[in-house]
């Protein structure tokens, strides 16, 4: 299948939405039919007037006399219950529960605080896993998995169309393309990125600081790296304040090409493969 084709098919089972209708029925209970009168037919006159008699007194009169049964029966489950304690709804009706709020993390209010924070959060794991969104400067938007086990290793698995593995041994970075049958190495410290596997993060010694800002939950902060292939890279952060976690960068390389990477589904509990950051220096494609 071409990868137009592949393309469509996929946004095409991707805008599907499952609707659930659900029916409920009624049911309908018939009145009880009146009961007839019984018409007596009047007693014939006594001879005699009969002798007065004491007449006993009325019975009392039930609780609840002439309510509904449902009403009726409510009022003997309350009676029933007597002086219990009061239900759970009861208690939240007459105690009100003050409103639920999570607790929400200062932003960094200098530079250096915004950069220790990051610098927190990256030394804070030794393997990280998840999926990326990458778009690239010619507007081609490429998904796949990303692996980071520290110091020196990753690896940026991308999924079809694209032909493409990003692989980092602790000591080089190899890309691959399958389709083009090529495979170059490079030196890690030679690659912006490489401040995702240092064994110690200290992003003021990466680069050169140009800039912080918070914009709501999210702090961006941005370096210049000069020893990267070619001359000096660009690079923005941008980390998610709410939630304690890199949610994106950007890198503009020394041509002036701008990718934009995205992450998700982050994982630093889990420890990669060892397998997914082996070079074969001599692999043939």
């Amino acid at each position: 299948m071409a990868p137009t084709s592949t393309r469509r098919t996929r946004a095409a089972l991707n805008s599907r939405v499952t609707v659930l209708a659900c029916l409920a029925g009624l049911a309908l209970s018939s009145p009880l039919a009146a009961q007839p009168l019984q018409i007596l037919p009047p007693k014939p006159a006594a001879a005699k007037p009969a002798a007065p008699r004491a007449l006993p007194l009325p019975p009392m009169r039930p609780p609840g006399l002439g309510l509904p049964r449902v009403a009726e029966a409510a009022t003997v489950q309350a009676a029933s219950v007597g002086a219990a304690a009061p239900t759970v709804m009861e208690a939240t009706r007459t105690a009100p529960t003050a409103p639920v709020t999570r607790a929400r993390t200062a932003a960094p209010a200098t530079r250096e605080e915004a950069i220790e924070r990051l610098n927190a959060y990256l030394n804070s794991f030794t393997t990280l896993q998840g999926n990326f969104i990458q778009h690239a400067a010619d507007g081609r938007r490429l998904e796949g998995r990303i692996y980071i086990q520290r110091p020196g290793k990753m690896r940026f698995e991308y999924e079809p169309p694209a032909t493409i593995e990003v692989i980092a041994d602790g000591t080089s970075v190899a890309v691959r393309d399958k389709r083009l049958a090529t495979q170059d190495i490079y030196s890690l410290g030679q690659t912006p990125l490489k401040f995702l596997v240092r064994e110690r993060m200290d992003l003021a010694r990466e680069g050169t600081i140009t800039g912080a800002a918070v914009d709501g939950d999210v702090l961006t902060l941005r370096l210049e790296d000069r020893s990267t292939l070619g001359g000096t890279s660009k690079i923005a952060l941008k980390f998610d304040l709410a939630a304690n976690v890199l949610r994106q960068w950007v890198v503009v390389d020394p041509q002036g090409y701008e990718t934009t990477v995205s992450l998700y589904n982050l994982d630093t509990q889990r420890r990669p493969d060892a397998k997914n950051f082996v070079i074969d220096y001599q692999r043939k494609l």
